[in-house]
């Protein structure tokens, strides 16, 4: 798997004092005091530096693209008098002040006018954005010169026929109708599909609510798991998925914690997406020595921590760091409350994590899922949460309410002992710990 071993620090490091981290919080920061006697380490990616000319790096993409002709090539064979490019929403921050120019002036040599190009927000079940959320994400300049559709994975689709599971396939009417179909995205580690982008820009991004729901219905099989795509039912539900609606051409970026691009990777969907894996996997995937009694882990900051809904990405993996019966402490501002209302009505319901557990047993329902994976953390660990969410609404997550950083820690040294063992992991969501003997 190619995974790298994290080294603890010497103990020469430890005769310092108190260490002190930062952790992002929405959009601001908040420092973390630990004692060394209860640090094993810092958990991150094996960061890679950001490219020193992110532009020039996605023009050489373009221009050597993988496993496909160049887009211009792909563009005057064509001819189209319609294209549609897809984008990622706001809970997936992807570097497109560098990767949408490059793309645009590619189509412009290859003659597609301006007034050609229509740009699909691939929202999947998430909301739309707003005008000005456009342009804080594409930039002023590209928001407002070109047309942005939020889909909506509830109307304005065309059938695309029948899967080979007999299940209708709905798609997005712009994408369904586009004479060219070009995706971009951001590849990273993903809880059940093995990796984001791809393909995934396609399914869930631009298709029907049902489909979405059967794809995530498939997260409980074996294969369907973070790092894996070979044997996962979900991955190759969104392949045959992405290959039925006719996929022309993927930019893909994969990005360090600091979200600087690292690679570009363009070309046919497939081999493409699967270079920017490579380098994905190499980077993301943490071997560890050990298993801690506590994870102090952030979410990541917004928008990553934007709700409970994509927190729960973050808690996820900072639980594989943890031994059983031991402290997930999880910084995660979630200024949009629990972030789904299907997700809300199965936490609000439920007297017990064992409520959710067999209500899922009983049927899958999307926004469901996430309670699901928020109970299954709690089987086993604790979740002390420090968020700006009322006391009620944690506990109602069945975690323990966090005032602040200090009261949590003071919570773990009560509950573990005054030499507890804790990892630190600043980007819980970019990050996934390998346990030891896995």
């Amino acid at each position: 798997m190619n995974l790298w071993v994290y080294i603890n620090l010497k103990e020469s490091i430890r005769r310092y004092g108190i260490l002190q981290f930062t952790f992002k919080y929405g959009k601001k920061d908040i420092k973390i005091k630990l004692s060394p006697e209860n640090f094993i380490g810092k958990i991150e990616p094996q960061e890679m530096e950001g490219l020193s000319d992110p532009v020039q790096a996605v023009r050489e993409a373009l221009e050597n693209p993988i496993g496909s002709p160049r887009l211009d090539e792909i563009a005057a064979l064509k001819k189209p008098g319609k294209v549609v490019i897809i984008v990622n929403d706001l809970t997936r921050v992807t570097p497109y002040q560098h990767m949408l120019p490059p793309l645009l002036a590619e189509l412009a040599e290859a003659g597609v006018k301006d007034g050609q190009i229509t740009f699909v927000v691939a929202t999947g079940n998430h909301r739309g954005h707003s005008e000005q959320e456009n342009r804080e994400l594409y930039t002023e300049e590209i928001a407002g010169r070109y047309v942005f559709i939020n889909h909506d994975c509830t109307k304005d689709l065309v059938s695309m026929g029948r899967l080979t599971d007999g299940n209708e396939l709905m798609v997005n009417k712009h994408v369904a109708e586009a004479d060219m179909v070009i995706t971009t995205g951001l590849i990273n580690p993903h809880q059940i599909a093995g990796f984001s982008g791809g393909r995934k820009s396609i399914m869930p991004g631009v298709v029907s609510k049902e489909l979405i729901t059967l794809n995530h219905s498939r997260m409980t099989a074996p294969g369907a798991k973070l790092g894996n795509y070979q044997d996962n039912p979900v991955h190759h539900m969104m392949m045959e998925v992405a290959g039925r609606v006719g996929v022309d051409f993927i930019l893909n970026a994969v990005t360090n914690s600091n979200r600087e691009i690292v690679k570009v990777v363009a070309g046919e969907l497939e081999q493409a997406w699967i270079a920017g894996v490579d380098v994905s996997r190499k980077m993301n995937m943490v071997k560890l020595a050990e298993q801690a009694d506590v994870v102090i882990a952030s979410a990541g900051g917004y928008p990553k921590d934007i709700n409970v809904y994509q927190a729960q990405k973050a808690l996820t993996n900072a639980a594989e760091a943890v031994k059983s019966g031991g402290t997930v402490i999880l910084v995660a501002q979630c200024p949009e409350g629990f972030g789904d209302s299907v997700f809300e009505e199965w936490t609000r319901e439920a007297g017990s994590k064992d409520d959710i557990l067999n209500r899922f047993k009983a049927g899958f329902e999307l926004g469901g899922h996430k309670a699901y994976a928020i109970a299954q953390v709690l089987k086993d660990k604790e979740v002390v949460m420090i968020s700006d969410l009322p006391q009620k609404d944690v506990e109602q997550l069945f975690f323990t309410y966090g005032a602040n950083i200090k009261d949590a820690l003071e919570y773990a040294a009560r509950k573990h002992g005054e030499n507890y063992r804790a990892y630190i992991i600043p980007e819980a969501g970019l990050v996934f710990p390998v346990s030891p003997g896995v």
